[in-house]
């Protein structure tokens, strides 16, 4: 995987919310999107997914529990998980689905 540049390539990204897959470590996809403020609605996968915030913040809705995820922190949503992110996240946000 050459050198990535997350908040340049978010920055230009057609649409928000919209992941780009930029490769595979093992058998973790590495993704990235810019987040815009919006709500995103509830979903639930087979993988874990780790959401990590390169900038910004990311409020997420899990078991009616909010939580905030700011800048270099990392939260790992475990397969089976529903979460949802809540209006008022913004930045770029890279996705480590395994």
């Amino acid at each position: 995987m050459p050198l990535l540049d997350f908040a340049a390539i978010a920055g230009q990204l057609p649409d928000s919310w919209k992941s780009i897959r930029l490769g595979q470590v093992g058998p973790a996809r590495i993704k990235v999107l810019r987040m815009d403020e919006q709500a995103y609605e509830e979903e639930v996968h087979d993988y874990n997914e780790g959401l990590l915030v390169i900038s910004g913040h990311l409020r997420l809705s899990i078991a009616d529990e909010e939580i905030h995820v700011e800048t270099g922190q990392m939260y790992l949503v475990e397969a089976g998980t529903a979460h949802a992110v809540l209006p008022g996240s913004q930045g770029t946000l890279v996705i480590i689905d395994v």
